[in-house]
């Protein structure tokens, strides 16, 4: 990666970004500014990144922007910025129900606009990002370094903005309700007198296999569930279990209540 890239924002996902970037071996092309001195020193202690104490200061010096920030503090931050930020840079968004249009109208239309919605796994590398923009727009260099930067958190799925909204429940919020379940698993191991760490590896374990699975074999996740199911055994009678309280229905409505929050923000 040729470009620099400038982050709003060094909460858990700007944080992400920061560290994917240095691991690819770009600490000289990262820059980064938060509004919390405290988090900037945390940060420049974890990763030798300094903070780039103005805002301007820091839009000047990079190629890209991403803004990780709050959806609520995107239109008073990109419209107090939008003088400064100049017709060549790349803007990156990575909030939810933040519309490329919406950011184009806050700072001009003729704003290059990258949406993306990545997730927390991408912490440790692992993160599920989905992208979407105009690729016409940009020359083969550029489109290189924006899959580039988000290729760093994990892997990258490239979408029609119309979808983005329902990446948000699948997999921008979705860790949050695999580690319920992972805890909920664990729990469960407890109250049959396994000992907690033990309970928490053999369901996260269990979670991470069964999701690489899917994604390894191609296979319907239906067909593997039948897969383990053995006629009258313990594992359909989990299943029964799981049906008769509701649990496919009950991850649905959570995903779909995600969802209309996300349109709420437009």
């Amino acid at each position: 990666m040729k470009k620099t890239i400038g982050v709003f924002g060094a909460g858990n996902m700007g944080f992400a970004i920061i560290q994917g970037l240095l691991k690819k071996g770009w600490k000289e092309s990262v820059f980064f500014t938060d509004v919390s001195k405290e988090r900037c020193q945390w940060i420049w202690e974890k990763t030798g990144v300094r903070e780039e104490g103005d805002p301007i200061a820091l839009i000047q010096k990079a190629d890209i922007l991403v803004f990780a920030i709050k959806p609520q503090f995107y239109q008073e931050t990109l419209k107090n910025l939008k003088t400064y930020i100049k017709e060549n840079q790349i803007i990156i968004t990575i909030a939810p129900g933040i519309s490329i249009s919406m950011v184009q109208d806050w700072i001009g239309s003729s704003t290059r606009v990258v949406r993306a919605m990545p997730n927390t796994p991408a912490l440790i590398g692992e993160g599920m990002t989905a992208i979407c923009f105009s690729e016409s727009q940009y020359t083969q260099e550029e489109r290189s370094d924006i899959y580039s930067l988000f290729e760093s958190l994990g892997k990258v799925e490239s979408v029609k903005e119309e979808f983005m909204d329902a990446v948000v429940s699948i997999s921008g919020s979705a860790p949050a309700y695999v580690y319920m379940m992972i805890e909920a698993m664990a729990d469960a191991g407890v109250l049959q007198g396994l000992p907690r760490d033990s309970a928490y590896h053999l369901a996260a374990q269990t979670v991470l296999g069964s999701a690489k699975m899917v994604l390894e074999t191609k296979q319907h996740p239906g067909i593997l569930k039948d897969q383990v199911c053995s006629p009258g055994g313990t594992t359909i009678e989990a299943v029964r279990i799981l049906e008769e309280k509701g649990f496919r229905s009950a991850l649905i409505e959570a995903m779909q209540g995600c969802y209309k929050k996300t349109k709420s923000f437009k």
